[in-house]
C-alpha cells in the first residue's frame, strides 16, 4: 500500500515534534525555527493491533509483523502560501500527493515558542489554512472552467462536467472545501484530475499543554466546535509528551511514565487508528509458525486483490482464499479446531474481504 497521510500546519505548531513521536524509520529535526522542515519527512508507522497480538499468543509464531502507513511531515504553511509566500509552492506540491491530511493546531500558551499570527487562535489558524488550500483549488477549477466552456458547445459529455465545475467554484469562493460538498460518483470525474486540495479528508490534532492532555482546553473547545459540521474526528494530544514516550524503548519505563501521567494507552495510537480509518484502510491476517502479519488493504477489496499484497503472483494465480473470522479463530484456538467446527470457508475471487479475517490463499504459480 502506498497511501500516506500528510502531517500539516502553520510554523512551530507541533508537526515535526508529532512526527517524530509517530515515526520509527526518519525523524525530523524539531526545532523553533520556522522552516527547519524544508523537505517532506517520510516515516513508515507501525499500526497498533492487539489482534495482532492475541493471535501470536495462539500460533507462537518465530515473528510477529504489524502493518504499516506512512506519514510525511510537511513543510509549514504561512498565509499567503496559495500566491507562492514563504514555501508555498513546495507546500502544496507535496500537500498534493498525500492521500488524507493530519491538520496540527496550536492549543497552547507558550511565550518561548514563536508565533507570527499574534495571540493564539486555533479557529484562525486552521481557517488560514483552509484558505490557502481553496484559493489553490479555485485556481485550478477556473483553469479547467476556461477550458471547458469550448469544448461544452460541441460535446454533450464536457457539457455535463461543465455544470459540477461551476458548483465547485461557487462552493470555493464561499469559503468552503471541496469535501463538503459531497459529490456523487458521476460528479467525481469531472475533478478527478485536478487533484484538489481540499477533497482530501482531514482529521485535527489539537495540540494542548500539559494540563490539558485529558480535558482538552478553551483552544481545542473552540476548534471542536469550528469542525462540528465536517464530520471530522479531533485528537487531543501534548505532542511533546507522546514524543517522550514514543523515544523509550524499555516497557516498563513506558509504562511507569504513563502511569504518571494516568495514560491507558499513548494518544498516539488513537491517532494512528484514526488516521488509519480516514485512508479507509483494513486490515487482515496471516497466521503461521513462521510468522503472524497483519496485511493491509482498502474496504471494500475482493480476494484476489487483498492476495495480491503478499505478492503479484498471489492475484495472477488466485484459486481460492481459506478464511476464518478473527473471533472464531480466538476461540478454537487453532486453525485445525477452526477447520473441524466448520469455521474455515472456502471464498472464491468475488469474495470482499473483512476487517480482521485470517486468511490463507491458494495459487498457481
Amino acid at each position: 500500500m502506498a497511501l500516506q497521510a500528510g502531517i500539516v500546519g502553520l510554523p512551530n505548531v507541533g508537526k515535526s515534534t508529532l512526527f517524530n513521536a509517530v515515526s520509527n524509520s526518519a525523524k525530523a529535526q524539531a526545532s523553533n525555527y520556522r522552516f527547519c522542515t524544508i523537505d517532506p519527512n517520510v516515516g513508515l508507522v507501525d499500526v497498533p493491533d492487539p489482534r495482532l497480538n492475541k493471535l501470536a499468543e495462539l500460533v507462537v509464531p518465530d515473528r510477529i509483523v504489524p502493518t504499516q502507513i506512512e506519514i510525511v511531515d510537511i513543510a509549514g504553511l504561512v498565509r499567503g502560501a496559495s500566491k507562492g509566500e514563504g514555501l508555498g509552492n513546495k507546500f502544496l506540491g507535496n500537500i498534493r500527493e498525500v492521500d488524507a491530511i493530519i491538520h496540527v493546531i496550536r492549543c497552547f500558551e507558550d511565550e518561548n515558542i514563536l508565533r507570527d499570527e499574534g495571540a493564539i487562535n486555533p479557529v484562525g489558524d486552521k481557517e488560514i489554512i483552509d484558505t490557502e488550500l481553496q484559493l489553490k483549488d479555485l485556481e485550478s477549477v477556473e483553469k479547467k472552467i476556461q477550458r471547458s466552456e469550448k469544448l461544452a458547445k460541441t460535446d454533450p459529455k464536457i457539457k455535463v462536467e461543465l455544470v459540477t465545475l461551476i458548483r465547485c467554484k461557487q462552493h470555493l469562493e464561499k469559503g468552503k472545501s471541496i469535501r463538503e460538498l459531497e459529490l456523487s460518483k458521476e460528479e467525481m470525474p469531472a475533478i478527478a484530475d485536478l487533484f484538489l486540495l481540499t477533497l482530501k479528508p482531514v482529521l485535527y490534532v489539537a495540540n494542548v499543554d500539559e494540563a490539558s492532555m485529558h480535558t482538552g482546553n478553551k483552544f481545542s473547545d473552540a476548534l471542536k466546535e469550528s469542525v462540528k459540521n465536517e464530520k471530522a474526528e479531533v485528537i487531543i494530544m501534548n505532542n511533546s509528551i507522546e514524543a517522550q514516550i514514543s523515544e523509550m524503548e524499555n516497557h516498563d519505563d513506558k509504562q511507569l511514565f504513563m502511569d504518571e501521567y494516568k495514560m491507558k494507552e499513548p494518544a498516539l495510537d488513537r491517532l494512528i487508528h484514526a488516521t488509519y480509518k480516514l485512508l479507509n484502510l483494513f486490515t487482515y491476517f496471516t497466521a503461521g509458525v513462521q510468522e503472524v502479519r497483519a496485511w493491509t488493504i482498502q474496504q471494500g477489496w475482493k480476494a484476489p486483490q487483498a492476495a495480491g499484497v503478499i505478492h503479484t503472483d498471489f492475484e495472477k494465480g488466485f484459486i481460492k482464499a481459506e478464511v476464518i473470522g478473527y473471533d472464531d479463530f480466538i476461540n478454537y484456538g487453532t486453525e485445525a479446531a477452526c477447520r473441524e467446527a466448520g469455521k474455515l470457508r472456502i471464498e472464491g475471487k468475488e469474495y470482499i474481504v473483512k476487517d480482521g479475517d485470517v486468511m490463507h490463499f491458494r495459487f498457481n504459480v
